[in-house]
Parts: C-alpha cells; structure tokens; sequence
C-alpha cells in the first residue's frame, strides 16, 4: 500500500481552510483531465459519495469515495473528515484534518492507496506521485478563493 502525507499552514481560518478543501468538485480543478461529481448531493455529511473521473473520453477509470466521518472545526476544535475509496482501481483511505493555530490553520491530509494489478514494488512510485499530485491539489485549494 502507498501512504503519504502532506501538511500546509494556511492564514485561513479553519472554518475557511475546512470549506476549501472539502469542495469536492474544486479537487478537478488543478488535475489535468479529470472531473469531480457528487452523485449523492450536497452539503457533505457521512454517506456522501463523490467520484473522481480520470482519463480521456471512454479511457479512464473513476475514483468513487465514500465520507465516513465528517467533523468540521468549530469553536477552536480541529475538523475531521475520513474517506474511504470504493473503486475497482483505486483503493484505500484518506484523512484531512483541518487544525486552527494562532496564526490561521494546519491543514494534514494522508492517503492510503492500493492501485489494482499495480505491484508492491510500484508503491515508493505512487507515493511520490501522489504527493506531487495532491500537494498542487491542496496548495490550489487554499489559494483559491
């Protein structure tokens, strides 16, 4: 299984950092040729599925997910949302913890990830990518408005 990490501080406030990166469909945004649906409907509560489509035309795979625990920070009080991946490619966890510090925000987001037929030597290869991928994903997020 790939596992990697990423953290940013942010000026945001939680609440403000939590609603960035918690909009699914603004995951798309800085992934070339992949597009982000919400199948169930918002706001996001726990049951809430989002797919993630990556590829072109008919070649590509989706990336269903499912939120399995959903905590937004409040009152000090960091957000918690865990996701469980539920595809026939990708599959595995993610957490995103948003912390409020005394100079905005921490932000932690941590994948798991098995990629089917992929062998285990290929996971150092995935990690690493995963980290650039996601790293663009975050940083666009919290630069966003």
């Amino acid at each position: 299984m790939a596992v990697f990490r990423i953290e940013r501080f942010t000026p945001l406030p939680a609440a403000e950092a939590w609603r960035r990166v918690t909009d699914w469909e603004a995951h798309a945004g800085p992934v070339p040729m992949t597009s982000v649906t919400v199948p169930t409907g918002l706001p996001t509560r726990v049951g809430t599925v989002f797919v993630a489509r990556t590829g072109l035309g008919p070649f590509g795979f989706d990336d269903p997910m499912e939120v399995v625990r959903w905590t937004p920070p409040v009152a000090g009080r960091a957000g918690i949302c865990r996701l469980e991946k539920r595809g026939r490619v990708v599959l595995g966890r993610a957490s995103i913890d948003v912390r409020p510090t005394g100079e905005g925000s921490h932000v932690v987001w941590v994948e798991e990830l098995r990629v089917r037929l992929l062998p285990g030597w290929g996971d150092p290869l995935l990690s690493g990518a995963g980290r650039q991928v996601f790293g663009r994903v975050l940083d666009a997020l919290l630069e966003g408005s």
